[in-house]
C-alpha cells in the first residue's frame, strides 16, 4: 500500500475518534427532580409488567 494510502486512513480515523471525543465531552447530563425520577422509575414498571403479561 503506498504512503498516501496509509495517510488518508489515518487522517480519516483520526477525524472519526477526535468527533467523537468531541461529543463525549460536549454532552449534558440531564437534570431530573425527585418527582420527574419518580414518574420514570412508574413508567419503566408499568412497560416492564405490560412486556411480561405479552410473553
Amino acid at each position: 500500500m503506498p504512503w498516501y494510502a496509509w495517510l488518508i486512513m489515518a487522517v480519516a480515523i483520526g477525524s472519526i475518534v477526535g468527533g467523537l471525543m468531541m461529543l463525549r465531552d460536549s454532552a449534558n447530563k440531564v437534570e431530573l427532580t425527585d418527582e420527574q425520577r419518580k414518574r420514570v422509575a412508574e413508567r419503566n414498571a408499568q412497560a416492564d409488567a405490560k412486556d411480561a403479561q405479552d410473553r
